[in-house]
């Protein structure tokens, strides 16, 4: 693996930071977080400054498909504000890099442009209430008469949905002893008839609240199936491709963000906080937290940059983006408490800092994605350990 600096990558961190200061100041993120909603105007804003379209053909108004640099956009908005880097993945990577990899070519000149403006995202309506892990045992049917589909069922954790344009919904499309040759991935707009969203309440990623989606006999065309009539039955292949990489590879980036503003805010903190005669940055159990926590925030960063290589340049990358999910959103979890409890205190604990909502928000990573269990046993599959 090559460890040159790419200028673009580069680049892109600085567009960031700099949107990060002018428009993401902490009392904006706080408001954000309190009220777990983010303005849509901020996602228009990511697409006025190019980075919704890093996984959107060129032809359509993007930069082509470029899944490092988004996973890096992902990590630096993280930063700032997870809710955020959620709201812009809704944009860059369930709507961009699914339509951009398995739409029609219909769809893609509909769609892609207005992805690529920061104007359509999609959620992702994968679970259900009796369905987690096991997507091939979707429930919600869709049933076809000619070209019209009716679909009947309940997504659960559908994030966004209160916001955004599209749910992008695993159905069931033929009898359930078919097993995955019965499942198609449909468009369903959120304001469609039939369509109810209920949102939820979480512990943090506050901004893209998680809900429930019901959907009563809602009518759509064989336009919405993605992928067209090729599609029909055919979302196996598309759940097991590089899509499914880059929802592993999200959550862990989002992770490693949140983690490396916990970091930076302890590191800040040991250098203000004067106890015992000096500040508590030179004591050596403060030193020794925070040079482990540095140390792990850089086997995380490696960790990503391997995998998302191999998803980008096309190479197998299922064990490795498997591994990146469970190592970088369990670093992350350890170094933010660790950031938290052993160099900030109560302080961390307190609203005041943003150390508390690093801390909420930290959690969620390891479980959405498919939780450190399941990246466990996706490992031990993957390469070939014998269940008997």
């Amino acid at each position: 693996m090559r460890f040159e600096v790419d200028e673009d990558i580069v680049a892109i961190r600085d567009t960031i930071r700099r949107f990060i200061a002018k428009e993401c100041p902490p009392q904006t993120v706080s408001k954000w977080d309190k009220e777990d909603f983010i303005p849509r105007e901020y996602l228009h804003r990511l697409g006025d400054v190019g980075l919704c379209g890093l996984c959107v053909p060129e032809e359509y108004g993007g930069s082509g498909r470029n899944v490092m640099a988004m996973v890096v956009a992902l990590e630096e908005l993280a930063r700032a504000s997870s809710g955020l880097a959620s709201y812009y993945c809704m944009c860059a990577a369930y709507a961009g890099l699914n339509i951009s990899e398995s739409g029609t070519n219909e769809q893609k000149a509909k769609l892609l442009p207005e992805i690529a403006a920061g104007r359509v995202s999609f959620s992702y309506g994968l679970s259900e209430p009796n369905i987690g892990a096991d997507l091939t045992s979707v429930e919600t049917r869709a049933e076809r008469e000619g070209e019209r589909i009716t679909v009947t069922g309940m997504k659960r954790w559908t994030s966004g949905a209160s916001q955004n344009d599209y749910i992008y919904a695993l159905v069931r499309s033929a009898p359930a002893e078919q097993r995955r040759k019965n499942l198609s991935f449909v468009l369903i707009p959120t304001k469609a008839k039939g369509v109810s969203i209920t949102n939820l309440s979480g512990l943090g990623n506050n901004g893209t609240p998680l809900a429930d989606v019901v959907f009563d006999r809602v009518e759509l065309s064989i336009n919405d199936i993605v992928g067209g009539e090729n599609g029909w039955n055919n979302a196996w292949s598309v759940l097991a491709g590089p899509s499914l990489e880059v929802e592993k590879l999200a959550p862990a980036a989002i992770a490693l963000g949140i983690a490396e503003a916990a970091f930076a805010e302890a590191w800040t903190y040991s250098q203000e906080r004067y106890q015992g005669g000096k500040h508590i940055c030179a004591h050596q159990a403060v030193r020794h937290v925070l040079s482990e926590a540095a140390t792990q925030l850089q086997a995380c960063r490696l960790m990503i940059g391997h995998a998302a290589w191999h998803v980008q340049s096309g190479q197998p990358s299922a064990t490795f983006t498997s591994m990146a999910k469970l190592f970088v959103t369990e670093k992350a979890k350890e170094v933010t408490l660790a950031c938290q409890q052993q160099v900030m205190g109560a302080y961390g604990y307190a609203h005041g800092f943003q150390m508390e909502r690093y801390v909420r928000d930290v959690l969620g990573p390891t479980i959405y994605g498919g939780s450190s269990s399941i990246q466990r046993n996706n490992i031990a599959n993957l390469m070939g350990l014998p269940k008997e």
